[in-house]
């Protein structure tokens, strides 16, 4: 889930992120051959490849076979496996269902080689990036692959270098919930990363030493207001955000804990991706409204938006706001803070 921040990473900017308690598991029986046969059951789907030379995509964001053609560049040795993949992560949702696959899949693959990167978390999130994003030339970041590698609540700010914090836990329980919205996650993200862009390019001519780093001062927000409309809102919005982000990083590192406040800052974030990104929905609105009346600290929409989740903070009576959400429509998840990819034998 991310607390704080959608839309930022991919701008180099930063974002406050947890994983939560469900999880897609591979598992598998080595075979004699250079073929992967892996069965989907949660999907109703199997698909079987051989690696012996490079495997060609055949779907727009083949995944399973896209790591295991940079494993191949790479030289990594591999056998073939019978696979079988189980979820319980809602499925094109925005809760880095892909993401969590392919930090997942690329730790069997090291994990099946005996390669060491298998137990470094760093390596797999970079490899799920890779393998997701980067192949593909998807406008994507690396939130979701860090976040699912590491687990936890992690601050990464991405600069030149990266730089990542991990976050004392001190979250209770929160409630997930699907509105059953399917959404076109790489469509969002480039219309708002052009306009977001083309916004900052056009206050940089008036305002020479403004990046989107740069404090939100009357003059910078005097020229954003001449922007374009949707320049001017997304723009304005991303900054927002970025704000927003810092103010919880300081949040998460004073004691004690306000749980109280850490509900409101996370509906306040809520209401700048409703108005200003523009990413919510009707039915969302309807769940994340139910969920407050049933005394949820704050809640949000999850992810890259146009549908898919929303979350609560409910660290009391979390059965309570769950019923509240699926009256008004949702299928609500009751989670907790947990870790990242691990092997389990």
């Amino acid at each position: 889930m991310c607390l704080f921040g959608e839309h930022q990473d991919y701008f180099g900017l930063a974002i406050i992120a947890a994983a939560v308690n469900l999880r897609i598991a591979f598992s598998g029986s080595r075979r004699t051959d250079r073929t992967f046969v892996i069965d989907l059951p949660d999907m109703g789907e199997k698909e079987e490849f051989s690696f012996a030379s490079e495997i060609p995509y055949v779907q727009k964001r083949d995944y399973l076979k896209s790591a295991v053609n940079i494993h191949r560049r790479a030289g990594l040795p591999m056998t073939g496996w019978d696979v079988e993949v189980r979820g319980t992560i809602p499925i094109n949702a925005g809760t880095s269902s892909s993401s969590a696959m392919v930090v997942a899949w690329n730790k069997f693959l090291l994990e099946a080689a005996g390669d060491p990167r298998a137990k470094d978390p760093y390596a797999l999130a970079e490899l799920g990036f890779e393998t997701e994003v980067a192949e593909f030339k998807e406008p994507g970041g690396r939130m979701d692959h860090y976040a699912s590698a590491l687990g936890g609540v992690v601050w990464i700010r991405f600069d030149e270098p990266m730089k990542l914090d991990r976050l004392d836990n001190q979250l209770g329980t929160f409630v997930l919930a699907d509105s059953h919205q399917k959404k076109d996650t790489t469509g969002t993200l480039g219309f708002i990363k052009s306009r977001v862009f083309d916004g900052a390019a056009m206050t940089a001519k008036a305002v020479p030493t403004f990046t989107l780093k740069s404090p939100l001062t009357p003059a910078v927000l005097a020229e954003i207001d001449k922007l374009p409309p949707d320049n001017r809102r997304l723009l304005k919005g991303t900054l927002m955000t970025r704000d927003l982000t810092a103010d919880g990083a300081v949040l998460f590192r004073t004691k004690p804990f306000d749980h109280e406040k850490f509900g409101r800052m996370l509906t306040a974030q809520h209401a700048v991706l409703r108005d200003l990104l523009q990413i919510s929905t009707e039915k969302i609105e309807g769940m994340i409204a139910a969920a407050l009346d049933a005394g949820a600290f704050g809640a949000k929409i999850n992810g890259s938006g146009g549908g898919g989740c929303m979350f609560a903070y409910a660290p009391r009576d979390p059965e309570k706001v769950a019923a509240a959400v699926a009256k008004a429509g949702g299928q609500p998840f009751i989670v907790h803070v947990d870790e990242g990819a691990q092997r389990e034998i």
